[in-house]
């Protein structure tokens, strides 16, 4: 694709969208992997958390061909992601302790780099899909990511500190992008349909696909609300 063609910067807007789109998921984690570190250290997780974040997606767009032929990819991600938006919610009852997520930085760092390598398929697969096999666009497509993440969980982390029920609709959103991704797994296309699926199955399929969704959102929210009472109420009876 040659540069500055009409197609070329079609191409661009559609990666510009993306990123856009994909990554307030990223955004979203990285506020509420920092959000109970102390406030010097809030703005330092942030800025290397995006960095980590940033090189392992670049690692995985180098690798995008292989990634595709990976079969379960989707699956496993999406299950992968499920775990970090239950524990995003279940660590707000051990606040008195010293839980990894909970009040260190590197603790922070590995949450916010796990769930962006889960996050980032979506996001390496989209913009390699846009680019059309372009290395420049796919370049470009990394670089307008890094000012997105980065001024989009610094606003997040500020509205969670004067919102906390934030917390809540953050770890929604990153169970819905679980279930995305496990709907997408081309493993599954039997239950959630695909390019080759019949049409008359198409209502099942939708109802499938819709009621994952839920399971994933409510089952997030239903356990990591148990998990932070469950904390809680451990946490008088030692007081």
């Amino acid at each position: 694709m040659e540069l500055f063609t009409a197609p070329w910067w079609s191409a661009l807007l559609a990666i510009i969208l993306i990123d856009l789109v994909l990554a307030g998921d990223n955004a979203i984690v990285i506020a509420l992997a920092a959000r109970n570190l102390p406030p010097h250290l809030q703005k330092k997780a942030i800025a290397w958390g995006t960095v980590g974040a940033i090189v392992v997606r670049s690692v995985m767009t180098v690798g995008v061909v292989w990634l595709l032929k990976i079969p379960g990819l989707m699956l496993v991600g999406g299950l992968g992601l499920l775990w970090i938006a239950y524990k995003l919610l279940a660590d707000q009852g051990d606040k008195e302790h010293d839980g990894p997520v909970a009040s260190t930085f590197w603790g922070a760092m590995k949450t916010i780099v796990v769930a962006d390598a889960l996050m980032g398929i979506d996001n390496v697969l989209g913009v390699a899909g846009a680019a059309h096999g372009s290395f420049d666009l796919v370049v470009i497509g990394l670089l307008v990511s890094i000012p997105i993440v980065v001024f989009g969980s610094t606003m997040v982390l500020k509205l969670v500190e004067r919102f906390p029920i934030i917390i809540n609709v953050g770890a929604a959103v990153l169970a819905f992008t679980a279930a995305k991704m496990i709907v997408s797994e081309q493993l599954l296309d039997p239950i959630y349909g695909g390019p080759n699926a019949a049409p008359s199955a198409h209502t099942l399929h939708v109802t499938a696909q819709w009621a994952t969704y839920a399971l994933a959102v409510a089952g997030v929210l239903g356990a990591g609300w148990w998990a932070t009472r469950r904390s809680r109420s451990a946490a008088r009876l030692s007081t």
